[in-house]
């Protein structure tokens, strides 16, 4: 072999080695790199091997309950359904009990009877093709056990359910603004995975969602390449810690005459009205509700703010309370002293006048405080105190501050004056802008003998596991605002406002009723200007000589449409009756909503249809009959929901044929509800309560038809 062969040999072997050593020293790099290092090409090593060989299952913690003050659940936990099909032939083993959809076009025909999703659309989603099982889009979600039982009581084969938790409000459109809503919600985690969780969106249920959600648990074990635990393995379990219950001050009988007083004003074109009851030796909220209203169960929501809490606006004379007030505890006050009403001109020359602009001639305070004169709070102020006293009266009762209560996005409201004119105005309400939960506040200085009182919502916190109070809601003073005879004295002005005929709350006089009351009505500022649009206000107490509740009562109208006070008086006028006498606070005689029963609504389906109507009958219910079949086959409203003697219950029956019903009498929302129930396309002219309907009673509706409503105004 020659020296230049030998040589290249020579240059061929050293080359290899030198490879051979520069790769055993990169994989001596990566070794090490492998056992110094947690990531690797940012991948967890240790948690990429754990997912493979271990299993987490995450033990959910129950959301605590929302209860009213006597324990009546107002929002509660409860399962919905995700309804699905299974579309693979494989999962049938046995002809005779098939556990797929066999029958496609018959399957898509029974779901739509009871789902809110044409034939057509549903035998899509049974159509699709290589795929294991299918879902139903959003219609097909969240499904109640009502649902779910009627769509079982078709046998299907090939349809099941996904259980999941969700919120439930069993009385729906309910003090919805307090309670708020939580929904359902998907929360992503850091290692990628996501999860639903339900978070409270609004109300207490916002303000608590700490408090109410709880901590989830785990469960953590080793598995097998199936997915299954591995005998003898060791596991680990952390336990769920379900959320606290809370316990409102909200008294729900209260709630319900409140409610249903309401009603009455329902015919009436307000642009939004609030009201808040409250325990008048407390300051324990007792019931409250404003409109428009929504129902928590679907969130039809046209407005987020809660106008008893978040919305700050110019109260007018109701403020004239706490103006004579102010006046009295400066010690000047003589309400016999007269003066001129009718107009009083600013030193800038701006005329404000009375309601009546020509006045009343020489009257004297008291009396003007009864008639509600503008130019006799300018009187007070001018003579007696100045801007600065009034303004800090006004603040030391609450105006112009956050009142604290537990409730989120809770306005401060505004009281800034320094001008004659601002002054003066201040005095009756304009050019300030309070909160209903202000009024509320200020109001128990009056039914508390001077001592001021904060307004609260939560009566209770409460351990559900332990039932251990973790928190308990009671009275608390504030401090004294006025003196025994600052109260005594306005107590009596407030009682002649509704007892003199002369007197602007005369409207809410009640005979036998000792119900004092200061009524307001204030322009409404548009683009910096004084508009057509005026809120009315009555601010209230009950008994005048030994109060137990406080009312204040707001809304907003076109100036034009003055019934709106007799519409305000007959809500208050009712309100008062029943819970007069649910409160044992006089001996009147019951009337009908007093005698309100209360009946939790079970589930009917696949029941008798004979034996459901005698149960209705039995327990005093009203009740609307489709069909004529035999058994029972859907039911409005839901299980559980809470209804009483005045409420309508709707069941249908198994003959397939949908009739109309006689709606007559049925305010808008409840009509609207049957039929959206029913499915029967409508149109509604008008507001108030239903007077004519185009398609007559025991018409067979088909899906194009579509039934035109007349509403009119009841009262």
């Amino acid at each position: 072999m020659s020296k230049k062969l030998k040589s290249n040999d020579k240059k061929i072997n050293i080359i290899f080695i030198v490879v051979i050593l520069i790769f055993l020293i990169l994989i001596g790099i990566r070794v090490s790199q492998l056992a110094l290092s947690k990531k690797v090409d940012g991948i967890d090593l240790q948690a990429f091997a754990s997912s493979r060989t271990t299993k987490t299952e995450i033990l959910k913690g129950k959301r605590g309950t929302i209860y009213d003050r006597n324990g009546d659940a107002l929002a509660e936990n409860v399962s919905s359904y995700t309804l699905i099909a299974y579309l693979s032939e494989k999962r049938t083993t046995d002809i005779n009990h098939p556990q797929h959809v066999v029958d496609k076009e018959y399957t898509a025909r029974m779901l739509a009877t009871v789902l809110d999703i044409s034939e057509e659309q549903i035998l899509k989603y049974l159509s699709k093709e290589n795929v294991y099982q299918t879902e139903f889009g959003s219609k097909g979600r969240g499904l109640t056990e009502l649902t779910k039982d009627a769509i079982l009581a078709l046998g299907l084969p090939g349809i099941d359910f996904i259980e999941t938790q969700k919120r439930y409000y069993p009385y729906g459109d309910f003090a919805s603004y307090t309670l708020g809503y939580a929904k359902t919600t998907v929360v992503e985690n850091e290692d990628g995975s996501s999860e639903e969780t339900i978070v409270g969106e609004m109300g207490i249920e916002k303000a608590y969602d700490e408090e109410l959600r709880g901590k989830d648990g785990f469960t953590f074990y080793q598995k097998d390449r199936n997915g299954y635990k591995i005998a003898g393995t060791k596991e680990q379990t952390v336990s769920a810690v379900d959320g606290y219950d809370i316990y409102l001050t909200i008294d729900t009988n209260i709630q319900l005459f409140l409610e249903r007083a309401l009603e009455k004003a329902e015919g009436y074109n307000f642009d939004w009205s609030t009201i808040i009851v409250a325990d008048a030796k407390t300051g324990a909220i007792l019931a409250t509700s404003s409109n428009p209203s929504f129902d928590p169960n679907v969130r039809n929501i046209t407005n987020y703010m809660d106008y008893n809490v978040s919305y700050a606006y110019e109260p007018g004379s109701t403020m004239k309370i706490f103006s004579y007030m102010a006046t009295m505890e400066n010690g000047n006050y003589d309400g016999t002293a007269t003066y001129k009403s009718g107009v009083y001109v600013t030193k800038d020359g701006t005329e404000i006048g009375d309601w009546n602009r020509k006045g009343w001639g020489d009257i004297t305070f008291n009396y003007g405080f009864v008639l509600s004169s503008n130019v006799g709070v300018i009187n007070l102020i001018n003579r007696y105190i100045n801007g600065d006293i009034l303004k800090d009266y006004y603040k030391k009762l609450g105006f112009g501050s956050k009142t604290g209560i537990e409730l989120p996005n809770e306005a401060s409201g505004k009281v800034a004056f320094k001008y004659e004119t601002e002054i003066l105005n201040a005095g009756f309400g304009q050019g300030i802008a309070t909160t209903p939960i202000q009024y509320i506040k200020a109001l128990t200085s009056i039914s508390n003998n001077g001592i001021l009182l904060q307004p609260y919502y939560v009566d209770k916190i409460v351990n559900p596991n332990t039932g251990e109070i973790v928190y308990q809601g009671a009275k608390q003073e504030l401090g004294t605002v006025a003196n025994g005879s600052t109260v005594a004295n306005i107590k009596e002005l407030m009682r002649l406002v509704i007892e003199d005929p002369t007197g602007t709350g005369h409207a809410y006089y009640m005979p036998g009723y000792n119900l004092i009351a200061k009524t307001g009505t204030a322009q409404v500022a548009e683009n910096g200007r004084y508009g057509n649009d005026v809120i009315r206000s009555f601010a209230g107490i009950y008994p005048g000589d030994k109060p137990s509740i406080i009312i204040y009562y707001a809304c907003q109208d076109y100036n034009a449409l003055s019934s709106g006070v007799s519409y305000m008086s007959s809500v208050i006028k009712d309100f008062v009756t029943n819970v007069s006498k649910y409160l044992n606070l006089d001996s009147k005689e019951v009337s009908p909503l007093q005698e309100l029963a209360k009946y939790t609504v079970p589930s009917f389906i696949n029941k008798e249809t004979k034996t459901v109507e005698e149960t209705l009958s039995n327990n005093g219910l009203t009740y609307i009959k489709i069909g004529e079949g035999d058994k029972v086959i859907r039911q409005y409203p839901d299980i559980n929901t809470k209804v009483t003697s005045l409420d309508k219950i709707v069941i249908v029956t198994n003959d397939d044929v949908i009739k109309m019903p006689n709606l007559k009498g049925y305010s808008a929302s409840l009509a609207s509800s049957i039929l959206n129930f029913l499915n029967i396309n409508y149109e509604i002219e008008g507001t108030g309560y239903v007077t004519e309907q185009d398609i007559e009673e025991g018409t067979v509706i088909t899906k194009e038809d579509i039934v035109h409503l007349t509403l009119s105004k009841k009262y």
